[in-house]
Order: structure tokens, then sequence, then C-alpha cells
């Protein structure tokens, strides 16, 4: 299959970002800052965001666009002979089918509830029952497994059209649209009464705050989210490397989409605070803050079927740019590795993520005593084993890779990261010898912290 290129520059940051974009950044990022005491945590985020996440961005990036290929053919083109670095590139094609195996079924949560208040489900709900109705979808496997079947078949519908006219068409108008609606949902939050008192806690640093959660404790969780929030390990990004001109550097375009990344994740909580305190709920409710805290601040807010309706339409769209980045990642693979043709592996790989799928879909009601991992449900396995094993292993393996004498090697890594227009790496020892034996320690000390 014809390599494909981008149409345009900016075309390639929103679709990358909007697979960084997902679920991390408006869902697991607001509730970690309320967890973590608030503006410290955000500062650690930024700064960890900058030492860890771009560099490990900018490798992926090099290995795609020097190849010009999917993961295994990516690393079989620069890896030395003999060399069994391509393993990984399977490894990687796994791990996108694991995420996915969940990611559909709570991009169908967000779907299903922009349903429901764009109908008016919601509309005079009782306080307190907003817990009811999200237990009530759990149990119910064939409205969650209608909405994932929605999110699939869409998802591949939009990647069968190809890179231009399918993925890159339909990125751009969602994260446009996201970013849209993102600045219109924080002026709202800001604009309600109390308003500021959930400003000042996301925004403003407090030690005695961290303090209490402990500061160690608070810089390790802003170390694994800054990490996490760009999806790197599993080759998501080292295909839109694939895809990529030459006419920039990588470092420049890396740091692009981490501001594109980290503005949404930044006004999630802008979304997310001001409504918490303006309303008395406190901001440190977990994974449950989207579906239960929040509709109960959407359905006591004047006009919250609107403000309801956008937020989570806004989370559909996130959650929807990373699913398609993903199915584009998977079935360029096979593409590549099988000889398919892109309708091919369209039908293939949907009927593949539809059946796999299922598991998460039954593992709230029909298969609710089916546990694994010390007692995780399905979805909670399905994430641990992404997040906290496929990721930063990827990721390291991407890492030496990149740096060591005994893959690609660092040389060729950074020519190829310097390439094009821009502010190019430094090249100096001391950030030589950062990426070879400072960063794998800090990836080392997050897969070891997961694992634990």
């Amino acid at each position: 299959m014809k390599r494909e290129t981008f149409g345009s520059r900016l075309g390639f940051i929103l679709v990358s970002a909007g697979c960084a974009i997902g679920i991390g950044n408006v869902w697991r990022f607001p509730f970690l800052v309320g967890q973590n005491g608030g503006g410290l945590f955000v500062l650690f985020y930024l700064m960890f965001l900058v030492i860890m996440g771009v560099p490990v961005l900018t490798m992926e990036l090099a290995v795609g666009r020097a190849s010009r290929k999917s993961a295994v053919q990516g690393y079989q083109a620069l890896e030395p002979a003999g060399s069994k670095w391509h393993i990984h590139g399977w490894f990687c094609m796994a791990g996108c089918y694991l995420l996915m195996m969940y990611y559909t079924t709570v991009a169908g949560w967000m779907l299903d509830y922009f349903a429901k208040f764009a109908t008016g489900q919601f509309v005079g709900m009782e306080s307190g029952h907003a817990v009811d109705a999200f237990n009530a979808m759990l149990a119910n496997p064939v409205e969650m497994g209608i909405w994932m079947v929605v999110i699939v078949i869409a998802g591949f519908a939009v990647v069968s059209f190809g890179l231009q006219n399918g993925l890159e068409r339909i990125s751009k108008w969602m994260m446009i649209a996201l970013l849209i609606l993102i600045v219109i949902l924080a002026v709202n939050s800001v604009l309600l009464p109390g308003a500021g008192s959930g400003v000042s806690f996301y925004l403003l640093p407090s030690v005695e705050r961290a303090a209490e959660v402990g500061i160690g404790n608070v810089a390790m969780a802003a170390m694994n989210q800054s990490f996490f929030t760009l999806s790197l390990g599993i080759a998501a990004m080292e295909i839109f490397g694939s895809y990529m001109k030459r006419d920039n550097i990588l470092p420049g375009e890396a740091i692009r989409i981490c501001a594109l990344d980290t503005f949404v994740a930044l006004m999630s909580g802008m979304i997310i605070f001001p409504a918490c305190f303006a309303y008395g709920i406190e901001p440190d409710q977990g994974p449950s803050l989207i579906f239960i805290t929040l509709t109960e601040v959407f359905v006591n807010m004047p006009g919250g079927r609107l403000w309801g309706s956008l937020f989570f339409v806004f989370m559909t769209f996130a959650s929807f740019t990373t699913v398609i980045a993903v199915f584009e990642n998977i079935l360029v693979i096979c593409c590549d590795c099988f000889g398919w043709d892109r309708k091919k592996s369209c039908l293939i790989n949907m009927i593949i993520v539809l059946v796999a799928s299922v598991p998460c879909v039954l593992g709230y009601n029909v298969w609710s005593g089916l546990t694994f991992l010390g007692g995780k449900n399905v979805l909670d396995t399905e994430d641990f084993l992404v997040s906290n094993l496929l990721l930063p292993v990827g990721s390291l393996i991407f890492l030496l890779f990149c740096v060591s004498k005994w893959g690609w090697g660092y040389d060729k890594y950074f020519a190829e990261a310097n390439t094009g227009e821009g502010i190019k790496l430094p090249k100096s020892k001391w950030f030589k010898r950062y990426l070879q034996f400072v960063l794998p320690i800090l990836i080392l000390v997050i897969l070891i912290q997961g694992l634990v």
C-alpha cells in the first residue's frame, strides 16, 4: 500500500493531538488534581510533561518518519541486522487492541449521556439520583452494547476513507469543535456564583494541601499522568510520524502536540472545579466525578440540559478522536504486514474489535462476578495492563531503541529529530546522557510503582 501523507501541517498536529487528547485529559486529569491538592500537582505535571513526555514523543515520531512504515516494519527498517526489536511492534498492535477493548465502551458511555441530556431524560432528576442513573446504565448490557457498537462502526467507517479523506478531515473538524466547546463550557463555569474558590483551588499551588497527601505522592501522581496522557508506548503516535513530511523538526511538532493536549486538560479543570465549588461538591470524587458528580451539577444548573449536552458531546469528541487514531494504527499495521487493502483491513478489524469489546460491556452486569488481578473487574484489568504495563514498557523500548548502540542509535535518532525547520535539540553531552541514563530510570520508576 502506498504510504499516504497528511494534507497539511495543521492536519498532522490536530490528528496527533486528537490521539493524545482523550479520557485521560478530561476525566482522569481533573480528579487527580482534586485528589492531590490542586495547583501544586498541576505545576509538577507541566514539568514532567516537558522532561519526559516530549522526548519520548519525538522518538515515536522519529521512528515513524525515518521508516515511513507502521510499528513492526518500522522497527525492521531501522534495526541492526539480526536484532529482534521488531517483536515489540506486535506488542504495540496487541496494546492497541487491548486499549480499544474498553475504550470503546467508555466512549459509548459519553455518547449515551449526551443523548440522555439532549433528549431531556435527566430533566427533573432529584438530588442524589445521578448515582442511580449511572448504575442503571452499567446494569444494562443492551444499552451499553448498542452505544459501543455505534462507536466501533462509526470509527472504522471514518478510517475506511483513508488518511486525508477520513481520519484527517473528521479529526480536524472534531478538534476545532472540541476546542470551541471547551472554552464555552469553561467560561460558563467560571461565571457561576462562588466559582472563584474553585479557580483558586485549581490554579494556586498550596504546599499545605499537597502535604496532606504527601509531596512525594503528589509528584509521583503528576509524573504518571504527564507520561500516560500522550498514549506513548504502543506506537499510536509512531504511525503519524510515518505520514509526516520532513519540513519541520520533531521537537517543535511534539511541543505543539503537548501544548494542545495540555490546554484541553487544563481547560477541563476550569470546567469542573469552579462548577463543583459553586454547588458545594467536593472535587476529589475520583472516577465518579464525570458521570455522577457533574451530572448532579448540570441537573441543578440553570440551562443544565444545554450545558450537560454540550459537555458530553465535548467528551464524545475527545474520546472518539482517540478511537479513530488507534483504529488507524491497527488497520495500517495489518495492511503493511499482511498485504490487505484498507477496506479489507477495516472490515476484519471491525469484527475483531466488536467481539473483543463485549467482555468489558458484560463485566458490569452479566459477568460482574468475574474478577482478575486482586479483585479488578474486566475494564479495570484491561486498563491496568495497558496503563501500568504496556505503555511504560513500550516507551522504555522506544527510548532504548533510539539512544542505545544496540538499536537504531542516538546519532541517527538525533539527525532525524532535527531534520527540518525550527529550534533543534541541543547537541550537548548532558542532553545525550539524560536521554540515555536518567530518562530510562524515570520510566522504570513509573513501571515499578504501577506494578506495585
